[in-house]
C-alpha cells in the first residue's frame, strides 16, 4: 500500500507554522486509511493529540458530512476543554467547516439537549458523559455514523473503574456503530499489551482478527533534567508537608518563568500554597488548583495558565494529565512521587517541546523520601516504568452498565453477554458472575427480591429484559459514574460566592468561630446548613487545614524494590545528602540495614512498652493490613499489643510484651497462613468491608446518592449501606455485591497481593535484630505515633522536641555534636 500523503491544504498549514509532520503522525494517518485501530505511545511534546485528530481533520476536509464523526474521551474535564481550545487553531487557520464541542457535567442542559438532536462532527467528552448518552433511547441515532473514537491518556483509565465503564461503553458503541475504529493515546506505558487488548474489538491482544490494533511508537525526546533539592535547612526525620523547604522552592519559582508545583494531597496543596503566598514578597501570580475547588475557579486558573499570566500553580493530580502548557519551565514535585510512571507523567507537564529537556525538582519531605526520590530519578533515567497490569473489571460497574443498557431499550441476556466479553476488562467474565449481576440488577438478588424498589428489570415472554418503571431511567441518569468520594459539603461565603467543596466529616468537627484554610484563604466557620458550610473571611487564631480523605498514592512495587536496593548497597550512598548518608552509616553501626530480598525486624524497649519495627517497603495500605493481622496474632499469643503505625516504608507495633517472646519465635508472627483464617476473620469484623461495600453499592445502583430535588448526606448513605450489608451477610453471604466488595478490598485498601509478596520474601529470610534501644532507622516511624492528633502552630515545635529526644536516644554520639565518619567502627 502506498504510504499516505498530506493533502495540499494540510501541507501548507504545516509549512505556515514552520512544522514538519512527525513520522508517528503520518503512521496514524496510514492506520486510519487501513481502517485499523491504533495505539500511539509518544512522549509529551511529540504532537500526540494532533496525531490522533489528524485523520479526522483530513477526512472531514475532503468529505464533509453532518453528524457525529469523532468522539474524543478524556479522563479529565479540563483536558477535554483544553483539547477543544487547541483544535480551534487548525480548524480556524485552515477554515475547515467542522463543528467541535465539549460535553461534560459542566455543560448547560440546553446545550446537551441540542447536542443529542444535532451532534457536532467532533465531540469531546468524559467516560461518564458517554455512559449518559448511551443510556438514551436515541443512542443508536446519535452514534450510527460514528467513525472514530479517540481515548486520551489511556494508561490513566485502563485498570480503573472509570476505565471499566468506558470499556463497556466502547463495546456498546461497537454494536451501535460497527464501522468505527479506536485510537488510544498515551505517553507513559508500563504494559503496552494490556492497552492493545483494551483497544481491541476482541478484548485480547494478538492476532489480526476483528481486534487488530497497530502500535505506533513516537520518537523519544530529550532526557529530562531532574534534581533533588539539597536543602540548607534541617532535613526532617518525619512529616509529609515539606514546609521547611518552601523558601527554597519559592526562590526556584522566582528564577523560572512558569512553574508547576505538584503535591500528593489536597491538604498539602492548601498548606504549600499558603506558605508560598506568605513568602511572596515579590507579588508573583501564584494560583491553586485541586479537585475540591469550584469548577469556575479551576477553569479560571487553567485559562490564566494557558495565557501565560501565572508564575506558578500549586496542584494535585487534577493537573497530572495532558493540559498543554508549552510555557512551563519547571516542574516541582513536593513530597515523594510514589511511582516512576507518575513522576514521568508530571515531568511531562514541563516544556512540551520534544527536543528540549524538561526540568524537574524533587523536594523530599523527610529522610525516607530522599531515598524514594533517588530511586524515582534512577528509574526515570533508565526508563523502567511501574504500574500493575489492569485487573479484571468490577462487577459493580457491570451492574451499572447493564441498567444503562436497559434504559436505552430492551436487551437479550445472551447477546449482551457476548458484547460485554468483547471488552478487555470483562474478557474472562464467567457466565455465573454475569448471571448473578443481571439477577441483582433485575430483582436485587435472593435476599432483596421481596423489596419492590429493587425490582428494576422485567424479563418478558419474548426473552427481552425491559425496565420495570420509567422512573428507573431518571434515577440511573442522576447517579451514573464510578467516582465515589467522601460526601462533600459546599463551602460558601455568607451571602457570597461558592469557593468549592470539602468532606462532610471535617465540618462535623467544627464549631462556629473555628477557622480553617480553604481555596488559599483563611475562613471562619459560621454554621452548617444542609450540605452548605457558611463561612466568612478572616478570623483569629490558628487555622485547621481540611483533612481530605483522597489523594494518597501508595509507594509502587517497582520503587520499593529500588529503595531496598539502594539501602542495602553503600556504594550507592555517595549521591545522597550528607545527613541521610550519616543516618544510614549510623544504622549500619547500631543495627543492620534492610536487605534487598529479606525482611529486617527490630525489637527494642522504650519506656514501659516493647516495640517491633518491620522494614517492609510495601506501601501504606499493605502495611495497614499487615499491622491489623499482626496485632491479632500477638493478642492470641498474649503479647498484649497496644497499637501500630504504618508509613509507605515501615510498620511499627508496640505492646506490653516483646514480639520476640512469641512461643514459636518472632518469625511465626509473619507466617503466610495469616492470609487465611486471620484475614477472613479480620475482614468480617472490621469496618473496612463496610466502607468498601458502601462504594460498591453506590456504583452498582443499590444505593442512590441523588434523587429529584434531594441529595443524601453521607450519614444517610452510610446508614442505608450498613443496613443492607448486614441483611446480605446474614441471608445471602455469597451475594454478588459482597463478592465484589471482597475483591475490591483485597485489591485496594488492603493490598493483599503486596502483603502476600512480603510474607513470601520473609519466608526463611527474616532478620531479627534485638536492640537495647531505638535504632536510627526507626526514629521516623516512632515520630509518626500520635502526630495526627497535634494541630496548629504547636505541631512543629512538638515534633522538633520529639525528634531531639528520639535522636539523642538512638544516637547519643550526635547529641550536641556531629560524629565524624572516622569514629564509626566499620
Amino acid at each position: 500500500m502506498t504510504p499516505p500523503s498530506l493533502p495540499p491544504l494540510f501541507t501548507g498549514w504545516f509549512a505556515y507554522l514552520g512544522w514538519t509532520p512527525h513520522a508517528h503522525q503520518m503512521a496514524m494517518l496510514e492506520a486510519a486509511e487501513e481502517k485499523r485501530n491504533a495505539l500511539l505511545i509518544a512522549p509529551t511534546g511529540g504532537g500526540k493529540t494532533l496525531a490522533g485528530f489528524l485523520p479526522t481533520l483530513v477526512e472531514l476536509s475532503e468529505r464533509p458530512r453532518d453528524g457525529l464523526h469523532t468522539l474524543y474521551i478524556s479522563p479529565l474535564k479540563a483536558l477535554a476543554v483544553d483539547i477543544h481550545r487547541n483544535l480551534e487553531m487548525p480548524i480556524a487557520q485552515m477554515r475547515l467547516a467542522i463543528r467541535h464541542e465539549t460535553r461534560t457535567g459542566d455543560t448547560p442542559a440546553a446545550k446537551r439537549e441540542r447536542q443529542r438532536r444535532r451532534p457536532p462532527q467532533i465531540l469531546m467528552t468524559t467516560p461518564e458523559s458517554l455512559a449518559l448518552l448511551l443510556s438514551y433511547p436515541d443512542a443508536g441515532d446519535i452514534f450510527r455514523g460514528l467513525r472514530t473514537v479517540i481515548v486520551d491518556e489511556l494508561h490513566a483509565l485502563a485498570g480503573t473503574k472509570r476505565g471499566d465503564l468506558l470499556a463497556l461503553g466502547l463495546a456498546r458503541l461497537a454494536t451501535l456503530a460497527p464501522a468505527h475504529r479506536r485510537v488510544g493515546l498515551s505517553a507513559t506505558v508500563a504494559h503496552p499489551d494490556a492497552l492493545v487488548a483494551w483497544l481491541s474489538r476482541s478484548g485480547r491482544a494478538g492476532g489480526r482478527a476483528d481486534g487488530d490494533v497497530r502500535t505506533v511508537l513516537g520518537r523519544q525526546g530529550a532526557k529530562a533534567e531532574i534534581d533533588i533539592l539539597r536543602t540548607v535547612e534541617r532535613l526532617p526525620w518525619s512529616g509529609h508537608m515539606a514546609v521547611h523547604a518552601m523558601g527554597e522552592v519559592y526562590e526556584r519559582i522566582r528564577e523560572a518563568g512558569t512553574t508547576l508545583v505538584f503535591v500528593n494531597t489536597r491538604a498539602q496543596a492548601e498548606l504549600v500554597f499558603q506558605e508560598l503566598w506568605r513568602l511572596n514578597e515579590d507579588g508573583l501570580a501564584i494560583a491553586l488548583h485541586h479537585g475540591s475547588l469550584a469548577a469556575e475557579q479551576r477553569r479560571k486558573v487553567e485559562a490564566a495558565m494557558a495565557q501565560g499570566r501565572l508564575r506558578a500553580v500549586v496542584a494535585t493530580s487534577s493537573l497530572d494529565l495532558g493540559i498543554d502548557w508549552a510555557a512551563v519551565d519547571l516542574v516541582v514535585q513536593v513530597g515523594a512521587p510514589k511511582g516512576a510512571s507518575r513522576l514521568l507523567q508530571r515531568i511531562g507537564r514541563a516544556n512540551h517541546r520534544l527536543d528540549s529537556p524538561s526540568k524537574a525538582l524533587l523536594v523530599p519531605a523527610n529522610r525516607f523520601e530522599v531515598l524514594e526520590c533517588r530511586a524515582a530519578m534512577d528509574a526515570v533515567a533508565e526508563m523502567t516504568l511501574d504500574g500493575d497490569p489492569p485487573p479484571p473489571g468490577g462487577l459493580d460497574v457491570l451492574a451499572q452498565h447493564l441498567l444503562g443498557v436497559a434504559c436505552s431499550g430492551p436487551f437479550q441476556a445472551d447477546a449482551l453477554y457476548r458484547e460485554i466479553t468483547s471488552a478487555a476488562p470483562y474478557a474472562d467474565l464467567s457466565r455465573r458472575d454475569y448471571d448473578d449481576v443481571l439477577s441483582f440488577v433485575a430483582t436485587g438478588g435472593y435476599a432483596l427480591a421481596a423489596y419492590e424498589r429493587f425490582r428494576r428489570l422485567t424479563l418478558e415472554e419474548d426473552g427481552f429484559y425491559r425496565l420495570s418503571d420509567k422512573g428507573v431511567a431518571r434515577q440511573y441518569r442522576m447517579n451514573v459514574g464510578t467516582i465515589v468520594e467522601e460526601v462533600m459539603v459546599t463551602v460558601r461565603l455568607r451571602r457570597g460566592r461558592v469557593l468549592g467543596k470539602a468532606e462532610e466529616y471535617f465540618f462535623q468537627g467544627l464549631v462556629p468561630g473555628d477557622t480553617f484554610m480553604f481555596a488559599g484563604e483563611l475562613l471562619r466557620f459560621e454554621g452548617l446548613k444542609d450540605t452548605v458550610a457558611e463561612c466568612t473571611r478572616g478570623g483569629q487564631g490558628e487555622p485547621k487545614v481540611p483533612a481530605y480523605a483522597g489523594g494518597r498514592m501508595p509507594l509502587s512495587t517497582h520503587l520499593a524494590d529500588r529503595v531496598r536496593r539502594n539501602l542495602s548497597d553503600p556504594s550507592r550512598w555517595s549521591v545522597l545528602p550528607e545527613a541521610v548518608h550519616e543516618w544510614l552509616r549510623l544504622q549500619r553501626w547500631r543495627s543492620v540495614l534492610p536487605g534487598r530480598d529479606d525482611l529486617l525486624v527490630e525489637t527494642f524497649p522504650r519506656g514501659n512498652k516493647q516495640f517491633m519495627v518491620a522494614y517492609c517497603f510495601e506501601g501504606r495500605n499493605a502495611h495497614q493490613t499487615l499491622g491489623m493481622l499482626l496485632t491479632r496474632r500477638m493478642e492470641r499469643a498474649r503479647l498484649s499489643p497496644l497499637g501500630f503505625v504504618a508509613t509507605d516504608y515501615v510498620l511499627a507495633v508496640w505492646s506490653l510484651r516483646s514480639a520476640a517472646d512469641h512461643p514459636d519465635g518472632l518469625a511465626a508472627l509473619f507466617d503466610e497462613d495469616m492470609l487465611g483464617d486471620d484475614l477472613e476473620a479480620w475482614m468480617d469484623e472490621s469496618s473496612l468491608l463496610r466502607r468498601t461495600f458502601r462504594n460498591v453499592a453506590v456504583i452498582a445502583g443499590l444505593i442512590e446518592r441523588r434523587a429529584p430535588g434531594q441529595e443524601k448526606t453521607g450519614r444517610q448513605v452510610t446508614f442505608s449501606s450498613d443496613l443492607i450489608y448486614d441483611v446480605l451477610r446474614r441471608h445471602e453471604p455469597d451475594h454478588v455485591l459482597l463478592r465484589a466488595t471482597r475483591r475490591d478490598a483485597a485489591r485496594g485498601l488492603m493490598d493483599v497481593e503486596r502483603v502476600a509478596a512480603l510474607l513470601r520474601r520473609a519466608r526463611g529470610k527474616l532478620t531479627h535484630k534485638a536492640l537495647d534501644r531505638i535504632s536510627p532507622l526507626a526514629v521516623p516511624i516512632l515520630l509518626e505515633i500520635g502526630r495526627e492528633q497535634v494541630h496548629g502552630a504547636a505541631r512543629d515545635d512538638l515534633l522538633a522536641e520529639a525528634e531531639e529526644e528520639l535522636v539523642a536516644e538512638a544516637m547519643p554520639e550526635l547529641a550536641g555534636r556531629r560524629l565524624p565518619q572516622g569514629m564509626l567502627p566499620f
